[in-house]
């Protein structure tokens, strides 16, 4: 992608923040939107141009990318009146990397075309870690040909990226995810406190695991943050329990079954109901305390 072209940026959040920055260093003009403006506040001293609107960023930038909260917000900044697509040049590329539903992706991919726009479903994987390291997982749905364009930035924010297929395909890809990692974080956690528990040094039993048949991002990256007692997001759990939800639905609607997601999202919601909902998904581990 010419580097002439100017980036949209919009939601920079825990993940967003440290994304937008890439892209600023990677050499491209980038527009800032958030909903807090403060949010923006170090990306504007990095070079970032800040937008007071949804609408001001859309006029204003040739390709634009989303990284917000929920469907709903999704559905806003792409489908109001004074969303993106409304104002948005013909020819726009439209990267939304929110982890959201395969249906509304279908629907942006749809009416982005009748604009003459190109639009893709993009989330990821790999929490704040992954967004500041530029290590990104990125699963992409979207036209094959227009997706080589958006491809060099990509890069910027993440290593391992593949287009899965048409509109849609990017978030049923992210549910695979979503699925794999709800049970693996209860097994995570569950190790951890039977470690403790069995009077063990839980470092050392983290380093003789973590490399073997139990290694997973969860247990090299998120088991540390539970011995430390360091709760604070890197994902949080309101946003992971949308993530299951999603996938549920999804799920119920193929007719497969998905115990240990629905159990996962079970004990997750009863840490919110405890005040959770602003912590990240380590904060299982406090679930299984004694």
């Amino acid at each position: 992608m010419n580097k002439e072209k100017v980036i949209g940026f919009i939601g920079t959040g825990v993940m967003g923040k440290s994304m937008a920055s890439h892209l600023l260093k990677g050499g491209y003009t980038v527009n800032v939107y958030n909903r807090t403006k403060s949010k923006t506040d170090e990306l504007v001293k990095e070079g970032a141009v800040w937008c007071r609107t949804v609408k001001e960023l859309a006029t204003n930038s040739d390709i634009i990318i989303t990284i917000v909260g929920y469907p709903k917000d999704v559905e806003a900044v792409y489908l109001s009146e004074d969303g993106i697509i409304n104002h948005a040049k013909q020819g726009t590329h439209l990267i939304d990397m929110t982890t959201s539903t395969p249906t509304l992706a279908k629907q942006i991919d749809k009416t982005a075309k009748e604009k003459g726009m190109f639009a893709f479903d993009a989330p990821v994987s790999g929490g704040d870690i992954g967004a500041k390291e530029a290590k990104l997982a990125i699963m992409v749905g979207g036209d094959e040909e227009a997706f080589q364009h958006i491809l060099p930035i990509l890069t910027l924010m993440g290593t391992n990226i593949q287009h899965q297929g048409e509109a849609g395909a990017g978030q049923y890809t992210k549910m695979a995810n979503q699925i794999a990692i709800a049970s693996n974080m209860m097994g995570v956690s569950e190790a951890m406190v039977y470690a403790k528990e069995a009077g063990l040094d839980q470092e050392k039993v983290l380093k003789s695991i973590e490399t073997g048949a139990a290694g997973s991002f969860s247990l090299s990256k998120l088991a540390p943050r539970m011995i430390k007692g360091d709760f604070e997001p890197g994902f949080y759990i309101k946003h992971f329990i949308k993530d299951m939800k999603i996938a549920i639905d999804s799920a119920d609607e193929m007719g497969i079954q998905t115990p240990g997601l629905k159990l996962a999202k079970q004990l997750y919601e009863e840490l919110v109901e405890k005040g959770e909902e602003n912590a990240g998904t380590q904060a299982l581990y406090k679930y299984y305390m004694k």
